[in-house]
């Protein structure tokens, strides 16, 4: 075996070099680099490098590009070599050359041969698209790696390095010609797939998945999902490519030749077909549009054969510095083409001009693709992806012979090398602080304390708050989950407390999906009426500072039993029961008239069973420690939610049904950004006190909130029946690219609009039936609560985002109820967000 290992190394050719211009020696970017005679080749990177190899011997490189001689050079077979090339412009010299003043030719669509052309293209979208045939299949790899980019070659020297100089030293300078590379982070998945047309029905089985292990510090899976959703699959074919979150238009578009400019620039046979190289490049530099080549087939079916898509580097994108598509397509029996390769390459920093960062790569490779041939139904059946037994255990031998696209040397040594990292004592203990400062929780192996900004709050009622909390961990038990955490008042001298059960039905983290748990709890706990209590994030410290009187708070305490099941296919249904009891706190009251008396109440006692029913197709998270954030994809999201209450239960006192319906969608809008867009509504049957009816979200603090009313005072509108809507839209800079200031500040413009209609019914008005709560008043009679009449509550907000690359600030406008007692008319807020 050794010996055939050294002969075979022996046997590769290896061409290092640099393309450059004959005559003013510049680099020249993107000349096609191949072996003479075969099909393997590279092109030249932004500098004019290139990185060449073949696994056999051979002997000739030729080197080609528009408006230079073709050139081809000798080399030594087997041999890694360098080999730097000098192109001889490819141009008639001219004994005379006269020239005359006269009008400026101008771009134009009429009769331009390149936009009849991309027109033939868009008009033959359907049959070339993925999904025209009626059955498909193919096996898929799918690779992500993560690397930091031109760390200093001599950091492993530095005394606190060099320790961990194994790591360090691993440098890549294969993947990407001209850049030095340190692999950090890889992660591999092999699935093999079938599609069926009719009825339609995608199914992915997990062959095997592998990536590294930092022991705690990342989550590896929300850590490749994340990046897999920054460097979603692109489909040509789509109107909108959605890459680091924003929607670029695609070249072959519908409606393209109203953005893109087209030019021909070459004709070249690929396998006896004629295909032309289509160069295209944006109308307006500053909106999310590509601009490269792409290689069309002259065959009648005018297919992509190949694609090189680049963002345009003057767009207003935060941290990226560069990004590139490349896609290489595969002729099927029939004459179309499928991708067989698809590479997308990403260097993230802090600025464009640094050189350091992350440099991301992700690569998805086909074989053995498949037309037309059926399948018994059960290959289709079943949840959309299975995952094989064994399939993190896959042998080194397994994935040597399964990989379609090949590691490089410094990518495969990632594994070995995190392997050793992990069992270190120095990086054990900077897994237990970063935990603490990424995370917010400190990390005992079976239990973990916190979140640390939790740890202390304060508001009108409890004055100064502390809070100490923990859970356990899945190395405790994966069935069995505990969390809870205590807090106490030094104004109010109240000691608060939540505790809680899990056990999880499918032997998996509660926290990640599908979930699919039982729950008990306890809670008692200080809450603002109006917003829900949640388990463990409703202290912040930063939300502690708030505008105008808020000293009308509850005392809660909560006993529930809740029931969770997602599935697959993203739905999702709770059933909860919880009995609650509610008690005023600060200025607020409870009180009723009995035989024309005022009667003060101390508590409120209701038990309630609860059904919410939740679909969110193709919805993924970045799946964090404490939470976990859904991803914003082009899908509506529909939430129904029903409570009833249960009279004489549990010392209950109502029978009342609260029903509510939610429809949320993220709607990309290509050039004009895009928007967030909410319709609600909901209706509450029956006779209850105003603590039990619609408290509409208000928010009393300067910081911006996207689903509450920011210029609302809380406890300031109540309903039994009520729609609401709210758009949020955000155009990334269509306006400001414009203006020259703003367009080097790469400030956003935004825009939000929140309408809200509502009422309450005769039989829970308090004036007209003096048995129920009597709503909030100051201690003076002062009103603070009303309902909605025959106008709407509505506010807009215009705003400035982007701001230092993190910052939204909006200047928000109160349009009706301006009589109300301390009623805003206007306000600022401002909003901490990471956006591309």
């Amino acid at each position: 075996m050794l010996s055939f290992s050294v002969f075979v190394k022996a046997q590769e050719t290896k061409v290092v070099g640099t393309v450059t211009d004959v005559s003013n020696h510049q680099p020249i970017s993107y000349v096609t680099v191949m072996f003479n005679g075969t099909t393997i080749g590279t092109q030249t990177s932004d500098v004019g490098k290139f990185i060449l190899r073949s696994t056999a011997a051979q002997s000739r490189i030729k080197v080609s590009f528009v408006g230079y001689k073709t050139t081809i050079l000798d080399i030594t077979p087997g041999k890694v070599q360098t080999v730097n090339i000098r192109l001889q412009p490819d141009a008639q010299q001219l004994s005379e050359v006269t020239i005359k003043a006269g009008k400026k030719t101008k771009y134009t669509n009429r009769d331009n041969p390149a936009v009849e052309l991309i027109r033939q293209v868009i008009a033959h979208k359907n049959e070339n698209r993925p999904g025209h045939y009626n059955y498909e299949e193919y096996k898929e790899y799918d690779r992500m790696v993560l690397a930091l980019e031109n760390v200093s070659p001599t950091i492993s020297d530095k005394k606190f390095f060099r320790k961990y100089k194994f790591l360090l030293d691993n440098r890549d300078t294969l993947s990407a010609p001209g850049k030095s590379l340190l692999p950090v982070y890889i992660n591999e998945k092999l699935t093999q797939n079938y599609y069926r047309k009719s009825p339609e029905k995608t199914k992915s089985i997990v062959l095997g998945k592998k990536d590294v292990n930092y022991g705690g510090l990342i989550d590896n899976e929300g850590l490749t999902t994340y990046f897999k959703h920054l460097y979603r699959y692109v489909d040509l074919y789509e109107n909108n490519i959605v890459l680091v979150t924003n929607p670029f238009l695609s070249p072959i578009a519908d409606g393209a030749p109203a953005f893109y400019k087209y030019f021909i620039t070459d004709t070249i046979a690929v396998n006896n077909i004629k295909v032309v190289e289509l160069s295209f490049t944006p109308r307006n530099t500053n909106g999310f549009l590509f601009e490269g080549k792409i290689y069309i087939t002259l065959d009648g079916r005018y297919g992509v054969q190949k694609a090189n898509l680049y963002i345009n580097p003057r767009i207003n994108l935060n941290w990226v510095k560069s990004m590139r598509i490349n896609q290489e397509y595969a002729v099927n029996t029939d004459g179309r083409y499928h991708v067989t390769k698809s590479t997308t390459l990403a260097d993230f920093g802090v600025t464009r001009k640094k050189a350091g960062g992350v440099f991301g790569e992700r690569t998805v490779a086909y074989n053995n693709y498949v037309t037309d041939k059926p399948r018994a139904d059960t290959t289709y059946k079943g949840e959309a992806e299975v995952e094989l037994e064994g399939v993190k255990t896959r042998s080194d031998a397994f994935w040597q012979e399964n990989r379609i696209d090949t590691l490089s040397g410094a990518q495969a040594k990632v594994y070995g090398n995190v392997d050793s990292l992990r069992n270190m004592p120095s990086y054990k203990k900077i897994v237990f602080f970063g935990n603490l400062l990424l995370a917010g929780y400190t990390t005992f192996k079976k239990f973990e304390i916190g979140p640390t900004n939790t740890f202390y709050s304060f508001n009108p009622v409890e004055g100064f708050r502390l809070r100490l909390g923990g859970r356990t961990t899945p190395e405790l038990s994966k069935r069995y989950y505990f969390e809870t955490y205590g807090a106490y008042g030094f104004k109010d001298e109240k000691f608060k407390f939540f505790v809680s059960g899990t056990y999880s039905l499918n032997n998996r983290s509660i926290y990640k999906f599908p979930q699919n748990y039982i729950r008990g709890s306890f809670q008692r706990d200080i809450r603002i009426p109006g917003q829900e209590l949640q388990f463990v994030q409703e202290d912040n410290f930063f939300l502690s500072f708030k505008r105008g009187n808020n000293n009308k708070y509850l005392y809660n305490d909560f006993y529930r039993i809740d029931y969770v099941h997602e599935f697959e296919n993203h739905f999702s249904y709770s059933i909860g029961l919880r009995k609650w009891t509610q008690s005023p706190a600060g200025d607020l009251t409870f009180a009723n008239i009995v035989n024309n008396q005022l009667h003060n109440i101390n508590n409120l006692t209701t038990s309630q069973v609860s059904l919410q029913l939740r679909y969110a197709p193709h919805e993924q998270f970045y799946q964090g420690r404490v939470y976990r954030t859904p991803f914003l994809n082009k899908y509506p999201i529909f939430t129904l939610n029903i409570v009833q209450g249960l009279n004489n239960v549990l010392e209950s006192k109502y029978n009342y049904t609260n029903a509510s319906l939610n429809i949320y969608k993220h709607v990309y809008l290509s050039q004009l950004g895009f928007a967030d867009v909410t319709l609600e509504g909901g209706k509450i049957f029956g006779q209850v006190p105003y603590p039990l009816l619609e408290i509409h979200r208000a928010n009393q603090t300067y910081a911006y909130s996207i689903n509450s009313y920011n210029l609302m005072n809380f406890l300031e509108f109540v309903s039994d029946r009520y729609t609401s809507i709210n758009i949020d839209q955000h155009f990334n800079g269509f306006f400001f690219n414009r203006i020259p200031l703003f367009k080097q500040l790469k400030w956003r413009e935004v825009a939000s609009f929140k309408g809200l209609w509502g009422g309450l019914s005769n039989r829970n008005n308090p004036d007209l039936n003096p048995s129920l709560y009597r709503l909030p008043a100051e201690p003076d009679g002062t009103q603070i609560t009303y309902t909605l009449g025959s106008k709407p509550y509505a506010e807009g907000s215009v705003g400035i985002e982007n701001i230092f690359k993190l910052l939204r600030v909006d200047l928000v406008r109160r349009f009706t109820y301006l009589d109300h007692p301390d009623a805003p008319k206007w306000g600022i807020r401002a909003r901490v967000q990471f956006v591309f």
